[in-house]
């Protein structure tokens, strides 16, 4: 099954490339509606929007989905529900689809929650306690952007139709469509992890591999961002975009301090794609959508290509994630090495890799633009946090002294895992230049002052030296971080955001809703309703019952105390 589900995966994602060449060049869009059913004045319509954006995107999702389906193929074969894990996957790429091409609010809707529902069933697929707190969290912070669409959906009614493709151009001064574009914005801050709901996606990372990198790099965490690119017109000279501004970039960096004190391998690469939403949201609300699907779709490649080289060495290491027992492993897994450094170079924007183009380009544009000095050193500060962590990570994994066991097997033939990565591989290296070429119909032309222009490269090195400084620290220079502990512990636990959502925000929830479940559920509601009623209903019964089915002698004694009691009323009177 894991076979054909690639072919028919891949072979889709090449007709969708086709087709999107095709409408791109023809500039050429495709409306489709299908009259589910049509009953008097009342009919449901199930509506189909394919242009170049959804296409493109398509084919993005489907081939890394191809991927990751393959490489499951190696990756889970001791599962013993393999099939079951692979239906999930598909249902979940299926919603992702459905999220892509729908104009329509209510479909949308249903592709949202397809989403939020499966992700919850992958996120516990190793079935712990770790795996349940994990999937809960992720469910629950993703229930508000659910509520934010339902409240979306019932605004709409408003215009009489939930195809929010026809509104666009002439609705935006109307203070309706600014409250759909709040309510909006905070849906896409909920799926795409900005603070203050940034805590469920490291936590996500309790799925298996092959999900993170599905989940990471195309589908769940980028349905907010795409949402916001397709509303984009909606958005502008709203005064909530500059909150969401500051709101992004101060998820940006807070991922990249977070990540440069993590220790576990998947969590530093989950930390990294919440930076990278930090990157796209912000320049979505500096109003520059098509840069920021430029720089979803690069990133989606290399992280997915990152997360399956760190599925692969988490396998040979017998399924352990602290960088801190790895070390020297370019020299037994080279093939694997070489895909993690490309991809995390491409994270980092190294010239003429993937990740470069849309860097590069994001960050001279912030540079030309009239921000203030907040927003400008939070980009330059992330840029150059991102090049720390990434060499740091190549230190713990590359350089350092392997620290796990003397008798160890490391391996590099598992060739469908290696298949799989090296199509991704080809795609990170070649797809910034492609896609700059191609989805860019006017050329950005950027004028800099020589010192700015090289301000990339400048915290680029500045990242690199002090990511290289931290590594090759002996454990004895360690001491003297203990004066800033509390600061350590404040950098690394996410600014306490988990603390905040899991037990600030979820556990009084879930407390409240427990005692409302409790004392109205199973209690006054019980009492005098369900149960109540039943026990009242059947005390009757019985107690009729007792006089219908017994003998006379009952009906006798009965008549006999009748009688002397009207009997003593007459004497009485």
């Amino acid at each position: 099954m894991c076979f054909v589900s690639f072919f028919f995966l891949f072979f889709f994602s090449m007709m969708s490339f086709f087709f999107m060449i095709y409408f791109i060049s023809e500039n050429y869009i495709l409306f489709l509606e299908w009259e589910i059913i049509s009953f008097n004045s009342l009919s449901i319509v199930m509506s189909i929007l394919l242009d170049w954006l959804s296409l493109l995107f398509i084919m993005f999702v489907l081939m890394i989905s191809s991927s990751v389906i393959y490489y499951s193929k190696s990756y889970m074969n001791s599962e013993l529900n393999l099939n079951r894990f692979l239906m999930l996957v598909l249902l979940f790429v299926f919603s992702m689809l459905l999220l892509i091409i729908s104009p329509n609010m209510i479909s949308i809707f249903l592709g949202w929650d397809g989403l939020g529902l499966v992700s919850y069933c992958l996120v516990i697929y190793y079935q712990n306690i770790k795996s349940y707190n994990a999937g809960m969290l992720t469910a629950l912070s993703n229930r508000i952007g659910d509520v934010m669409i339902l409240m979306v959906i019932s605004w709409m009614m408003n215009y009489g139709s939930w195809n929010y493709i026809f509104y666009l151009n002439f609705m935006n001064n109307d203070y309706v469509m600014k409250i759909i574009s709040f309510l909006l914005i905070i849906a896409a801050m909920t799926k795409s992890a900005q603070i203050p709901f940034s805590s469920w996606l490291p936590a996500a990372m309790a799925a298996p591999t092959p999900v993170s990198a599905l989940v990471h790099s195309s589908t769940l965490v980028t349905a907010g961002i795409y949402l916001l690119i397709r509303f984009n017109s909606l958005l502008v000279d709203m005064m909530f975009l500059k909150f969401l501004l500051l709101l992004s970039g101060l998820t940006m960096f807070m991922a990249g301090i977070s990540a440069n004190y993590e220790f576990d391998l998947k969590k530093i690469i989950a930390l990294s794609t919440l930076s990278q939403l930090g990157l796209m949201m912000s320049i979505l609300s500096m109003g520059l959508p098509d840069l920021a699907f430029f720089h979803l779709l690069t990133h989606a490649m290399f992280k997915a290509l990152l997360f399956m080289c760190a599925g692969v060495i988490i396998h040979m290491m017998n399924d352990i994630q602290d960088i801190r027992y790895m070390g020297g492993i370019s020299l037994y897994i080279p093939l694997t090495s070489l895909c993690l450094n490309i991809s995390n170079l491409s994270l980092c924007g190294i010239p003429f890799l993937a990740g470069f183009y849309s860097k590069d380009l994001i960050l001279e544009l912030v540079s030309m633009s009239n921000l203030n000095l907040i927003i400008f050193f939070l980009y330059y500060l992330s840029t150059g946090l991102t090049m720390y962590y990434t060499i740091r990570l190549l230190f713990y994994l590359m350089i350092n002294e392997y620290n796990l066991l003397s008798i160890y097997n490391l391996y590099d033939e598992d060739y469908i895992m290696l298949k799989s990565m090296f199509m991704l591989l080809i795609m990170s290296l070649l797809v910034g230049s492609f896609l700059s070429w191609m989805i860019f119909n006017y050329p950005y032309m950027i004028y800099l002052p020589f010192n700015m222009k090289m301000m990339v490269i400048y915290v680029s090195l500045l990242g690199l030296l002090m990511g290289y400084l931290v590594s090759n620290m002996s454990i004895y220079s360690m001491n003297k971080f203990l004066l800033v502990y509390n600061l350590s512990n404040f950098l690394s636990l996410m600014w306490f955001m988990p603390n905040l959502s899991t037990y600030g925000l979820n556990y009084y929830f879930l407390k409240f809703g427990q005692n409302l479940f409790k004392n109205i559920d199973m209690g006054w509601s019980e009492m005098y309703s369900g149960q109540g009623m039943y026990n009242i209903i059947k005390g009757y019964s019985i107690f009729y019952n007792f006089y219908q089915m017994n003998n006379f002698k009952i009906y006798l004694f009965s008549f006999i105390l009748w009688m002397l009691i009207f009997y003593l009323m007459l004497l009485i009177n």
